[in-house]
């Protein structure tokens, strides 16, 4: 049984000296994740659910739930006393606890139900990354995986409603037994990488079990979640590389033949087991037709990319908020941090990133709930992507530097957010494979430039900043930019994207605009002059 967390006051009094001058936890409102916000309120308005769910993930229960799931990690289980194969992970219950939030509250849910919104399930993901992100690739794949299952109505009618349930069930047997199920992704191999089609897995054709069954053999580098009860995973069939859904039991109630070889050693995303694996001789459902494995899959990946495009920002504000918590309850040199310029310059820098962060994620997540906006979709969520998640890592780091030395050790969660800083730049494509797609998703879809450039030109006239940095960006490029440029020419355009953004919906724009648009500025947090910082400071 677990203990029951105290809530009395720590004895400041010791024998030694007094405790004094260090800031204490954040508690109440300071913890919550929707009413401490008021960028993600502006972005989602009022929404029960949201608030809800905020003030969940900021309770003291869930977050030492969620320090729990970190440092008390997924074990491996590959055989039962007797030596039989079982290929299990064992978690600790604080990861369930944190699951089972997500899942019936509607983190995969809540954007295929009627009424549904992307831009909701948007908003779960920014929250739940702040407080354990590892959790969140398992509920993002389950959400993710929905649209792909259009390419098999039978399978979608069998897995579909067991992705969507508002309910966590993590008993391993077979779908049908279960009132809710997770699914995973397996496509990355050794000699592949980012270039699936390179994979060497084989799929052969089994029409003795059943229509569109086939048998998998081969080896997965990654896959993250090894328990959740079915995977997309890409496999070479006669026609070429083909989409299969491998279910991790099979409807007599038998285990199929999903072998984990080993868990991962990451450096950060611990509660999250991310495993190597091996198909011998698997079974697995066809999913679309062979020969288009990527186009099949690329539904999935589309949508995984969102969740990665707004994790960073999550990661951003749960580190900003640690480091103006303790920039209010320390003093230094007779005033506090707060009120010290050069700290006020840091701050208003950092929280403007976060929150030009959160507005471009959110503003890609409402184009996902546009069905006419699918190609801007495509084009801006790869932006979005590439941008907040270059900005993450030195971003959190400054945030670290607030707290000195308390920053770097791990009673405050600043060492986690930081080593999962990298991560979502890395998943779903890295930085210079979403360059490239960027590029190609110009050259093969029109309409995603076309639309890309109507959103620019409608924020244009609004600020002559803006003005100016978009047309110094035309100017640049007035057509396509050289591969080498790429980097240079994603970052233009994501930054006036998310310029676009904050003139949308930010009270503090005319400073993001200012910092970043315009005038002197060096490359580092807090190197501007000519701020006011009050307002921004003030929002926080």
């Amino acid at each position: 049984m677990t203990q029951a967390l105290t809530h009395a006051a720590p004895r400041a009094a010791l024998a030694t000296h007094e405790v004094f001058n260090q800031p204490g936890a954040p508690e109440g409102a300071a913890r919550d994740l929707w009413a401490s916000d008021a960028a993600l309120r502006a972005c989602s308005g009022e929404d029960a659910d949201l608030a809800g769910l905020g003030a969940a993930l900021g309770s003291a229960e869930m977050r030492e739930a969620a320090r729990d799931a970190q440092t008390r990690l997924p074990e491996l289980r590959l055989f039962d006393r007797g030596g039989r194969r079982i290929d299990e992970v064992h978690f600790h219950p604080g990861y369930h606890r944190l699951m089972a939030l997500g899942l019936e509250r509607g983190y995969a849910a809540c954007a295929w139900e009627d009424g549904g919104s992307h831009a909701k399930h948007a908003a779960f993901m920014y929250m739940f990354s702040q407080v354990e992100p590892g959790v969140c690739c398992p509920m993002t794949m389950t959400y993710a995986a929905v649209p792909a299952l259009a390419a098999d109505p039978a399978l979608a009618a069998e897995w579909r409603p067991k992705l969507t349930a508002r309910a966590y069930d993590p008993a391993p047997r077979p779908l049908a037994q279960k009132a809710s199920a997770t699914m995973g992704m397996a496509m990355t191999e050794k000699q592949g990488g980012s270039d699936v089609r390179a994979n060497a897995t084989r799929a052969v054709a089994d029409p003795g079990t059943g229509e569109g069954v086939y048998r998998l053999t081969g080896h997965k580098w990654f896959c993250s979640a090894p328990m959740c009860d079915g995977f997309l995973t890409l496999a070479q069939a006669d026609a070429g590389l083909t989409c299969f859904l491998v279910p991790r039991w099979l409807p007599d109630g038998t285990r199929n033949a999903f072998h984990i070889q080993r868990l991962k050693d990451k450096l950060g995303n611990k509660a999250n087991a991310s495993s190597e694996i091996e198909y011998h001789d698997t079974f697995a459902h066809r999913l679309g037709e062979e020969g288009r494995g990527v186009q099949t899959i690329i539904e999935m990946v589309h949508h995984t990319r969102l969740d990665t495009a707004l994790a960073p920002a999550g990661l951003m504000r749960a580190a900003l908020g640690e480091a103006v918590f303790w920039a209010r309850g320390r003093t230094a040199f007779q005033r506090r941090l707060i009120d010290q310029p050069l700290m006020r310059a840091v701050l208003a820098d950092l929280a403007l990133e976060a929150e030009a962060a959160l507005l471009l994620g959110m503003e890609v997540a409402r184009a996902f709930d546009d069905p006419g906006a699918r190609p801007y979709a495509r084009l801006s969520v790869a932006l979005a992507k590439f941008l907040n998640n270059k900005r993450a890592p030195g971003m959190i780091y400054e945030c670290m530097e607030c707290l000195g030395g308390m920053g770097y050790v791990e009673d405050t969660p600043l060492p986690m957010l930081y080593r999962e800083a990298p991560l979502n730049s890395i998943w779903e494509g890295s930085g210079n494979v979403i360059c490239l797609d960027i590029l190609r998703t110009l050259m093969r879809e029109p309409e995603a430039g076309a639309q890309l450039a109507a959103r620019l030109d409608a924020a244009r006239g609004r600020d002559g900043r803006f003005d100016a940095a978009l047309a110094a960006h035309r100017d640049r490029w007035p057509g396509m930019p050289t591969e080498g440029e790429a980097r240079w020419f994603a970052e233009s355009l994501a930054t006036l994207l998310a310029g676009a953004a904050m003139m949308d919906r930010s009270p503090v724009a005319d400073q993001w605009l200012a910092s970043r648009l315009d005038g002197p500025r060096g490359q580092i947090a807090g190197a501007m002059a000519g701020i006011d910082t009050a307002p921004v400071l003030d929002r926080l």
